[in-house]
């Protein structure tokens, strides 16, 4: 509202500015007779003087009202435009806010380019819209008003013939807008291929390099370089009709009022100062009559673009939480007949799973690839929900926890390991913000990376590259369990993350595990049998069932899978892995 007033105020005092004009001018036109007629007298010389401040008065008026003009102009960007600027804050917030609710269900289905554009891209459009449009939209009405008034009130006719190439100056700004609007769609489109190319090149650059891809790798580049260049020069020449086109109508409307006002003041309708003072006032209503198309062409993204961002936020997340109870795990499990088939792909992952874990137990969970083993740790940190059977945890069922609480007081290391591009001293705080280096130091020794972090060139605070890129498999590996355990979790979910570490290596955190982590519920899922690990209980996974199950000694002597796993291992000579 206040807005609204700022742009009105601000035009009423623009609208007076050529009024101030038109009666200088008037006033020298009129004095130009009387002026030659004292010629040589002294009454000259002085009617000169009186003509001068006469119109350095009129000056510093106009000046004065432009200076109005300008003040209520700031207070106009100050209150629409920092209005737009807040709401594209808030909506950025809440669509990141609303994305992290959202389950890993969804990220299945949307690429992340996607989820990008919507955050940024539309999240822009929309405050254009919100902003500059409303700005201009509000300024072209108000203007309009009182420029229309003004000009009626000298000459309806001369109004008239001023106004008629306006509206051909709108609707054809309108259409090349429009295609403006197409044209750089489709470069948006063609930009963002490009830089999903370069970012892929530059992420697997040791895959391109060691294929020897280099040059074939450029060609492609170019390619889409190509495609970019051709459709930026189509749009290139489409703005260059843009300026032209406009030029040329403002021009015609120009001469028209100078023209048609002539004839007016011949016949002595109105007077030389009008013609001046309707020049101005089609130039002032120019950018509003262009900016028509232009506003138009926003609402119309903005109106796109909302949408897009309103179906994300209409997506409810899966996983719901119904808890705010925030209180310790003792760690007791209990899977009671589960199934569950993934709602992204409709897969079936596990069939009638049933195990129960005491507090303090330890379980491995052997399979195949693709055997459902993740699926497991997957459900235990409820980034799914079940929808057969129970999942109970302290004998409660999980979906009941405090959903925040739940994975705070689970340690997991999923088997994609990602890092952020932070400090290795960040990453690991990551799982406990408030962790002391003193802390973050001990838990680093605890996964056996302490000696690797010391020497690298900054120790603690070197900086991980994008996905730990800077770090070999094994110490993002360890890094990643650090961060798990400062947590000092009461459920510890390792997902086949040793797989990228030496044998001694192993040892070091497998003995921790034995010790330290006694009295804590662990679960380890692997491909590989850790014989220096006490489990309380192994289970064998096969296309999501449970072929067998037991402990250790039990398992070899039912001469079994694992038992022809065991054997191989044993085979392949796994020195420190087996007995």
């Amino acid at each position: 509202m206040l807005g609204i007033i700022f742009v009105s105020v601000s035009n009423y005092f623009r609208v007076l500015q050529p009024q101030m004009i038109r009666q200088a001018l008037d006033l020298v036109v009129e004095n130009i007779g009387m002026y030659k007629l004292y010629n040589g007298f002294q009454t000259q010389q002085e009617l000169f003087i009186l003509l001068g401040k006469t119109l350095l008065f009129f000056g510093i008026v106009v000046l004065v009202l432009a200076l109005l003009m300008g003040i209520f102009m700031y207070f106009m960007r100050q209150t629409i435009i920092v209005m737009s600027r807040l709401i594209e804050y808030d909506m950025r917030k809440e669509i990141f806010g609303h994305y992290e609710k959202l389950s890993l269900a969804f990220y299945k289905k949307n690429n992340t380019g996607d989820l990008m554009s919507r955050i940024t891209e539309d999240v822009s459009k929309v405050r254009m819209y919100l902003g500059p449009a409303v700005l201009y939209g509000i300024n072209l009405v108000s203007l309009f008003i009182l420029v229309i008034a003004s000009m009626l009130s000298v000459s309806v006719e001369l109004t008239m013939y001023s106004l008629l190439p306006l509206p051909f100056l709108s609707i054809s700004i309108y259409y090349v807008s429009n295609l403006i609007n197409k044209k750089s769609e489709k470069i948006q489109e063609q930009l963002a291929s490009l830089n999903s190319t370069a970012q892929e090149v530059y992420s697997g650059i040791r895959v391109v390099k060691s294929y020897v891809q280099e040059l074939p790798m450029v060609k492609f580049f170019a390619g889409q370089s190509d495609q970019y260049k051709d459709q930026s020069m189509s749009l290139a020449r489409v703005n260059a009709l843009f300026f032209p086109l406009m030029l040329l109508l403002i021009g015609a409307s120009t001469v028209i009022t100078v023209y048609v006002g002539g004839l007016q003041v011949v016949k002595g309708n109105i007077t030389p100062g009008n013609i001046a003072e309707f020049v101005i006032y089609v130039n002032m209503l120019t950018w509003p009559v262009t900016a028509i198309g232009w506003i138009a062409s926003i609402i119309q993204q903005a109106a796109a673009s909302q949408k897009r961002i309103n179906a994300f936020l209409n997506t409810k997340p899966d996983i719901v939480n119904t808890s705010t109870e925030k209180a310790p795990i003792q760690g007791r499990i209990t899977f009671d007949k589960v199934t569950f088939v993934y709602p992204d792909t409709g897969i079936k992952a596990l069939s009638n799973i049933n195990f129960k874990l005491e507090p303090g137990q330890k379980m491995a969970i052997l399979g195949k690839t693709g055997s459902g083993k993740s699926t497991i740790a997957d459900l235990l940190v409820r980034m799914y929900d079940v929808e057969e059977g129970q999942i109970l945890i302290d004998d409660q069922n999980i979906k009941a926890h405090n959903l925040s609480n739940l994975r705070q007081r689970v340690g997991y290391v999923p088997q994609d390991i990602f890092l952020f591009s932070d400090t290795v001293a960040g990453n690991v705080a990551f799982g406990r913000h408030t962790a002391t280096r003193e802390e973050v130091e001990t838990f680093t020794k605890y996964a056996a990376v302490y000696d690797d972090i010391k020497g690298l060139t900054e120790g603690f605070e070197t900086m991980v590259g994008e996905r730990g890129v800077t770090l070999s498999g094994g110490q993002k590996q360890r890094i990643s369990i650090a961060r798990a355990l400062i947590k000092q979790p009461d459920i510890v979910l390792l997902d086949d993350c040793l797989s990228a570490v030496d044998t001694n290596t192993e040892q070091q955190i497998l003995g921790y595990l034995n010790g330290a982590l006694a009295d804590k519920t662990t679960i380890i899922i692997t491909h590989r049998i850790y014989a220096l690990l006490n489990f309380d209980k192994i289970i064998v996974l096969d296309e999501g069932r449970i072929i067998e199950e037991g402990t250790h000694e039990s398992l070899l002597a039912k001469k079994g899978f694992y038992y022809d796993m065991y054997e191989q291992q044993r085979v392949e000579g796994e020195e420190g892995i087996l007995d």
